[in-house]
């Protein structure tokens, strides 16, 4: 049986949890992270565009000028995601497979899934109540477009039944 835990900053650790009390024995775990790229992308092409734009050019590394933060962005994002799954295979407490992605997130975690048994995700959406606002834009893709089971976890203690929506007025 293969399980992949998706690991998202503030929600890895119920994933982590859930993981544990429910992969038997002897699973195959992989510890996922995902890191997008749309602000990496944006800051490359917002110091693409400010070259060459009139703006005195200072001279030498020590002004920068030269050295684009989209570069920056992406290093700090994946320390950030290796150090998340080492405290995320810490957590576990047992063998598991830590990969690291980059890409468009909600795609590549259905394409990682794929082949798995089960899938493991959070809610990341609004968490003080029941229903569908639960989950944001990309939990909501990957839920609709898993290729497997999916294990969906709340964070946190879920709110009460108090919380869910009324019904609709024609129901």
């Amino acid at each position: 049986m293969t399980v992949v835990v998706w690991t998202v900053e503030g929600t890895w650790p119920a994933c982590v949890d859930a993981a544990r009390a429910h992969a038997p024995e002897g699973a195959d775990i992989v510890l996922l992270h995902v890191s997008g790229q749309d602000v990496p992308d944006a800051a490359h092409g917002a110091f693409a565009g400010l070259l060459g734009r009139g703006h005195p050019r200072p001279h030498g590394p020590a002004h920068g000028w030269g050295r684009d933060p989209g570069t920056r962005m992406e290093e700090q994002a994946t320390v950030s995601g290796r150090e998340l799954l080492a405290a995320a295979a810490d957590r576990l407490g047992r063998p598991c497979v830590r990969r690291e992605l980059t890409g468009r997130v909600e795609r590549e975690v259905v394409a990682a899934a794929e082949g798995a048994d089960l899938l493991v995700l959070a809610r990341d959406g609004d968490r003080s109540h029941l229903g569908p606002h639960s989950l944001g834009p990309a939990a909501r893709f990957v839920v609709d477009h898993a290729p497997c089971p999916v294990l969906l976890v709340w964070p946190e203690p879920a709110p009460d039944l108090g919380t869910i929506p009324p019904p609709p007025p024609h129901a």
